[in-house]
This record gives C-alpha cells, structure tokens and sequence, in this order.
C-alpha cells in the first residue's frame, strides 16, 4: 500500500528541483498533492500528474496568499495532512555587502514563508487529528561559508523555528521536522554565478558528489509518512557526510 494514501500534501516550490521531484514521489506514494510556486511552470507538472494533483499560485511571503491556499487546498482535497516548506531562494553577497533589503528577502521567504504556511494548515491538520510539517532547510545552518550570509543566516533561523514550533504543535498531534540538505544538483544551485564556489563545495564532500533531488524527496517522505511517527523537532542531515 502506497505510504501517503488518503493524504493531502501542500509542496511549496514544486515548480522545479526538490519541490517537483518531491511532488512526483509523493503521487506515486498515494497522496493528493498541491503543487505551489511563485511562477506558473508548477502547472504543467500538476496537469502531467493528472488526478490528485491541483497547482495554486503562491508567493510565500504573502501572509493573505498562505490563507486562500490552504481553503482551496482543504475545500479541493477535503483535508491538509501535510506541509512541506521547500520554496527558497539563493545569492551570494558576503557580510560588507549584503544590503538590508536583501537580507529581508531571504527572511521573508525562508522564514516568514514558512511560518504563514504553519499558521495556515494548523486549523486544518488539527481537525483531521494529525499532521506532519517538514521545513527544508540547508547545512548552511550548521556552519559557516563564504560570501553565504543572507542565505545561511536565514535557514539558521529556519531550524530554530522548527525546533520552537515543535513544542507549541506536539499537543495537537501535529509533528515538525527539518531536512538540512547539502549541495542537490538543482536549477537554484548550479547556477552560472555560482563559478568555481560549486566545484570547491563537490570536491569537499566525502561522497565526491552532490545530492540529487529525488534523494532528498525520499527524505521528505519519510519525515511525512508514519514511519517517522516518533520524531518531532529534529535535523535530518543529508549531505554526504560533509558535517560527519
């Protein structure tokens, strides 16, 4: 039996890379998914889904849009079980040059992103009795890079949200978790101003390789499936032993 049948998925970011691949892995596994995006191209994968699977327009930054996903979502669907916050963006600005503005990009779509998108499917998973919320963060909060500030500064605050709101949850039956990827070989990473930073990042990874997409989905399922029934407010680390 499917491990997500009967479910009903929000997926932030499901345009491309890990929200798509995390879309398609939760279909095969029986879950009715809502594939979310700030641009349109999420359509075309839901209409390549077909049945069980409804793409809804979302800038996660806006508190107001979080709301009407999560009614239509609950009205489509009957219900929301699951969340995962993967919408993201990256940059490199270092410390002397990153400007207010853009730090406060990064926190609005990281952090407050995440937490309208909490506050939204609450109501919804504690009627249905249980819940499961995944925030994908980055080993960018566990440590330290160059020329990463905004990016690392506002998973950091990624992770300690999950940590809070897992305690503020338990109680309704609702569960947390966090996915601290490494380097994942998607669109947002291997970028062409990424340069020789994306070849230094390989080469200091035991495994010698990125993550793929897909590899993180498994990772996502697992945290939004039963078999993780025991974990709330944890790090799963995925990086291929980089923070060994």
């Amino acid at each position: 039996m499917p491990v997500l049948e009967g479910k009903v998925a929000i997926i932030t970011g499901a345009a491309r890379g890990q929200g798509a691949a995390e879309a398609r892995l939760f279909h095969a596994e029986g879950a009715k998914v809502v594939l979310t995006d700030v641009t349109e191209d999420g359509r075309a994968l839901a209409d390549e889904l077909g049945d069980g699977a409804l793409f809804l327009p979302l800038d996660v930054a806006d508190e107001a849009a979080w709301q009407n996903v999560a009614q239509q979502s609950a009205t489509h669907f009957g219900g929301i079980d699951i969340l995962i916050n993967n919408a993201g963006i990256t940059g490199y600005e270092p410390v002397d040059a990153i400007s207010t503005a853009q730090l406060q990009r990064y926190m609005n779509i990281h952090v407050f992103g995440a937490l309208y998108g909490i506050q939204a499917v609450t109501p919804f998973m504690e009627k249905a009795g249980s819940g499961a919320i995944v925030n994908v963060a980055s080993t960018a909060a566990l440590r330290g890079y160059p020329t990463y500030l905004g990016y690392g500064v506002s998973k950091w605050a990624l992770r300690g949200l999950t940590r809070y709101a897992s305690h503020d949850l338990v109680g309704r039956k609702i569960r947390i978790n966090t996915i601290l990827p490494g380097g994942v070989e998607t669109p947002m990473l291997m970028r062409d101003d990424a340069g020789t930073l994306i070849d230094a990042a390989r080469a200091a990874v035991p495994m010698k390789r990125f993550a793929t997409a897909e590899e993180i989905a498994k990772v996502a399922l697992f945290l939004a499936s039963d078999a993780s029934s025991y974990m709330t407010g944890a790090d799963m680390v995925v990086d291929g032993g980089l923070n060994a």
